[in-house]
């Protein structure tokens, strides 16, 4: 399951350092336009969830990761020998769509398997792997590029899905047994998405969700441009990242531990309170031009995917604990909604780099704001029930 969800850490961070070779070759407007294939995989990612759900509660876990890491395969072929921009991005959106095969089923299956509390602890060892991968995945990336040039990453996507379908073709089995399918119908998947947009609970989970991905896609946005423009530290930049994502793991770990004894909603407020403390005095720190500005944007930087580590998993857990009926089409709502929105917000922030972290920054701590604001409805919500 952790490694279902690496494909999707591993298809973005490892083109990372790829982007000024990308943009000296195929992309005239610049690192910001070759930042578009990490964008387009998201977006065919967040497409494909919308119907990679309910096709498993229809035919099963198994043949949906099939189809789906068959897709991807001949999506990475594609981008690998795209001539043009506009070719990778369409392939790479294909990319995407076979990834949300992976990506979306894991959960789903998962949710077979467990519930509650336990649910978060499982989906919180596997979102360690994806926090983890990122530690991995650009030096990886920037290897492979210095050896054989920046296109040789995608042949390792490939190999990479060839590896997975092995795995889990002898390692899993089927956990959805026929009896408990439901057809691929209309009026099913339109009653599906009425129950969890009527349940406030998951409702406000999926908005919360959407925020953290939106944090999470705009620092892989502006990271790269900020280690190389503000930092002038380019040559060095997959190590700090490397270190970063690798030192942040340990927040999924802490939660596997802990969900168990303070439970997940209120995991989640006490990771959005201290984000937005921190990020409060960050930006205070750039307006008042205070030295150490790096050594304090890495401590930030690192602070932001410690949350992640507390939130996202707690988060997918809460939407998907009352909707276990229809686990698959829950885990494609959930994908596809917060995974969408999430892109979608963020991908304006980009443009908004001004040589410095300050609008990075400024759009973490707003969008930790909200998410604290909505944590406290769902507080209200839960005891109005109790």
């Amino acid at each position: 399951m952790a490694m279902m969800f690496a494909t999707i850490a591993f298809s973005i961070d490892a083109m990372l350092p790829a982007m000024p070779a990308i943009a000296a070759e195929i992309a005239p407007g610049g690192v910001a336009q070759a930042a578009l294939v990490m964008t387009f995989f998201v977006i065919g990612m967040g497409a494909g969830t919308f119907f990679t759900g309910p096709l498993s509660d229809a035919i099963g876990r198994k043949p949906v990761v099939y189809l789906g890491l068959a897709v991807y395969a001949v999506g990475a072929v594609l981008s690998w020998v795209a001539p043009t921009l506009e070719l990778m991005l369409a392939a790479r959106v294909l990319q995407g769509l076979g990834a949300a095969g992976p990506r979306v089923v894991s959960t789903a299956i998962i949710r077979d398997l467990y519930a509650g509390r336990a649910m978060a602890s499982i989906l919180s060892l596997t979102m360690m792997v994806f926090l983890l991968v990122p530690a991995i995945a650009p030096l990886l990336g920037q290897i492979i590029m210095e050896a054989a040039g920046w296109r040789a990453i995608f042949p390792a996507f490939l190999i990479f899905a060839v590896i997975l379908l092995l795995w889990f073709g002898l390692r899993v089995s089927e956990t959805l047994p026929p009896e408990n399918r439901r057809p691929l119908r209309w009026p099913l998947m339109k009653d599906s998405v009425r129950q969890m947009f009527a349940h406030r609970t998951v409702r406000l989970s999926i908005y919360v969700q959407t925020l953290m991905l939106m944090i999470l896609f705009s620092i892989l946005t502006m990271v790269q441009p900020i280690f190389e423009v503000t930092f002038d530290r380019v040559d060095t930049f997959p190590l700090w990242f490397g270190a970063i994502a690798l030192a942040s793991g340990i927040s999924s770990l802490l939660n596997a531990a802990i969900v168990g004894r303070f439970g997940m909603r209120r995991l989640v407020t006490w990771a959005l309170a201290a984000q937005v403390v921190i990020s409060t005095v960050f930006v205070l720190w750039m307006v008042a031009d205070l030295p150490g500005l790096f050594w304090f944007y890495i401590f930030w930087q690192w602070g932001v995917m410690f949350q992640g580590g507390l939130t996202v998993a707690n988060l997918n857990a809460i939407a998907m604990e009352p909707m276990g009926h229809i686990a698959g089409m829950a885990a494609s709502v959930i994908g596809a909604v917060s995974t969408v929105l999430g892109a979608a917000l963020a991908s304006p922030i980009g443009l908004m780099f001004d040589g410095t972290p300050m609008a990075l920054v400024a759009t973490v701590l707003m969008a930790c704001i909200v998410a604290s604001v909505l944590m406290q409805q769902m507080r209200r919500a839960e005891e109005a029930v109790a």
